[in-house]
């Protein structure tokens, strides 16, 4: 009898979770995860000629320079005035690295990049140590020293990714299961019933997703001591990017008609958003796939902002894109609500 009543009542759990769509993630979770692994760069990757800028004012050695020039297969050489403007087309992704004389040692070389720990300088190193191999015939490198514009800790290094996790979390987690909690308690519709409109509704549910946000940015920054640098660029973008998300999270919360489903769905629109963006620094073909989503261009904002000192109106292509996102979203959320859809 006991084994008999556990059998019915897992059963009776399967069927729930049947029911309320929550087993689609057992199999959606493994399946995205093995459709981000084929996007990682493997060997068989196409390869891209690596971009690096040279200073004309700089005094090279001839014999380094030379074969780099020569290796016109792997590499292309943009000669640049002043190592300011190598460093401002490094910074705007123009060029992968930018090689500098090294001061101890004129035969060696210094290499500037962007960020150490991504796949194009690995690329760099080891194009540059294979070129240096066929030339000269030993292991000594030409590279002296590996400078990167990102510098800071891991942890200041990771802040991006923890942000546009914060953000994503909440507009694609919390909001659509605040929502879809209202009209499967009918409390939405209670609510349009009265001389409140729907526009006001919606309105309130942005304004309570972005004060969500930041609340959860300020907490990480004052528990981690992160310092706010930057600060109006900074908290501008933020404001943005909680528009947009929230707004995402409103419409995918009407959408569904009840809590289970709200969460399956956000799981499912989450993990995409949030790891080819994270990983686009490590892969090429994530590179290429991640500018289509607005989370990338938001966290690529958030790197520009917090290591490269941008300001926001560099950035009109990035919060452009978030806004009009958001703004998009909020409409169809509103003809949603205007047909009382699924209410």
């Amino acid at each position: 009898m006991i084994i008999k009543n556990i059998v019915t009542l897992t059963l009776n759990d399967l069927a729930i979770a049947f029911k309320n769509k929550t087993i689609y993630l057992i199999f959606f979770i493994p399946f995205f995860i093995f459709l981000s692994l084929k996007f990682i760069d493997q060997e068989a990757v196409s390869f891209q000629k690596i971009r690096l800028g040279v200073v004309q004012t700089e005094i090279y050695a001839p014999l380094i320079l030379q074969a780099i020039i020569l290796a016109d297969r792997v590499f292309t050489i943009s000669r640049i005035t002043t190592e300011e403007e190598g460093l401002l087309l490094l910074k705007e992704k123009k060029i992968d690295g930018l090689l500098l004389r090294s001061d101890k040692n004129q035969n060696k070389l210094v290499l500037v990049v962007l960020k150490k720990e991504s796949i194009s300088t690995i690329s760099m190193v080891e194009n540059l140590a294979v070129l240096q191999r066929t030339v000269e015939g030993n292991s000594a490198s030409w590279i002296s020293e590996i400078k990167s514009l990102q510098t800071g800790a891991i942890q200041k290094q990771s802040l991006p990714i923890w942000i546009l996790m914060i953000v994503l979390l909440v507009g694609f987690i919390i909001i659509p299961a605040q929502v879809a909690e209202e009209k499967e308690k009918n409390l939405l519709l209670a609510l349009l019933q009265t001389p409140m409109r729907e526009i006001e509704w919606l309105l309130a549910k942005l304004f309570s997703g972005v004060i969500l946000i930041f609340m959860a940015v300020i907490s990480l920054h004052l528990l981690s001591n992160f310092n706010f640098e930057n600060n109006l660029n900074y908290f501008v973008l933020i404001g943005i990017g909680g528009f947009c998300f929230s707004a995402y999270g409103v419409f995918l919360g009407l959408l569904c008609r009840n809590q289970a489903s709200a969460r399956t769905l956000g799981v499912i629109f989450y993990l995409p958003h949030l790891l080819p963006s994270a990983l686009s620094d490590f892969s090429k073909k994530l590179n290429i796939i991640a500018p289509f989503l607005p989370s990338y261009h938001f966290y690529e904002s958030i790197k520009s902002i917090l290591f490269n000192e941008y300001r926001i109106s560099k950035l009109s292509v990035e919060w452009s894109y978030l806004f009009l996102v958001g703004l998009l979203t909020f409409c169809f959320s509103y003809l949603l609500i205007k047909k009382r859809y699924s209410m």
